[in-house]
């Protein structure tokens, strides 16, 4: 998908959420554990709920790497299920050296057919570029992250320099890849500092994890890091799928999407 398409999507539906499908076997409806691919039957319905809301979806590989090769097999499934319309997202953040990073990226891009994975960027431009060979494809590139340890290394001042890591990342990997192959992800509960990181990529998608369960505030992220493009794509995952774990599930998400989408139909309206 295409920067101009992905923007066509958010002025149609007027959102840009993205569905986290972080789906848990261990919280999904007791009800659907008779079927055959519980997690794909939750997926599907779940997807139905959301699509009029949601611009992009994002599953986690942990949730489906860990029921083996059958969480593969419904992941796929998914995959295939979703319409062509949206953003897929493969937050996987793979990141190894070049060789092992082609094989992730044709896993990624050919097998799966993914438009974006994410990525982690400690290895440098060796390990980054081999996902950057694929036209229309996009690498989600960790920035600034939402959890707690982010404080460990990707605040931390460089030496000789007034720039934190997460900065030099920004800025580094500007070179390696413009703003139609590269996005970044920054957490909601940084949107403190997204005023200084469009500074540095103010045209870049951000992807921003961390709103709704995590406490961060999409009035906040959507004030500070929205761009003449929108430019975000704002996740929202148990706040959503996991909105009820009662037989009224669908209807749960689909109330809490419909919500979340009016909400960002406002800030696009107010911002762009």
């Amino acid at each position: 998908m295409t920067r101009k398409e992905l923007f066509s999507q958010i002025q149609r539906k007027q959102s840009y959420l993205c569905v986290g499908l972080d789906t848990d076997i261990q919280k999904i409806p007791g009800h659907l554990l008779h079927e055959d691919d519980p997690v794909f039957i939750f997926n599907k319905a779940i997807i139905d709920a959301t699509i009029d809301y949601a611009v992009a979806y994002k599953p986690n590989l942990a949730f489906y790497e860990s029921l083996g090769p059958k969480g593969l097999e419904s992941l796929q499934k998914t995959i295939e299920y979703l319409p062509d319309d949206v953003f897929t997202i493969a937050d996987a953040k793979r990141g190894d050296i070049g060789n092992t990073s082609g094989l992730y990226a044709r896993a990624f891009f050919e097998y799966y057919q993914f438009d974006s994975v994410t990525v982690a960027p400690y290895m440098g431009s060796d390990s980054v570029m081999p996902f950057l060979n694929y036209p229309g494809k996009w690498v989600i590139l960790l920035a600034l992250t939402s959890n707690k340890g982010a404080d460990d290394f990707q605040k931390c001042e460089l030496k000789d320099t007034s720039s934190s890591l997460y900065q030099q990342v920004l800025e580094t990997s500007k070179q390696w890849a413009d703003r139609d192959h590269m996005m970044y992800v920054v957490g909601a509960t940084q949107a403190s500092l997204l005023e200084e990181i469009r500074k540095i990529a103010p045209d870049h998608f951000l992807l921003v994890p961390g709103v709704g369960a995590q406490g961060g505030s999409l009035a906040e992220v959507s004030r500070f890091g929205m761009n003449s493009e929108c430019g975000l794509l704002v996740n929202s995952s148990r706040g959503i799928i996991y909105a009820s774990s009662g037989p009224d599930y669908t209807k749960a998400a689909a109330n809490s999407a419909k919500k979340t989408q009016e909400e960002m139909a406002v800030y696009l309206n107010r911002y762009l």
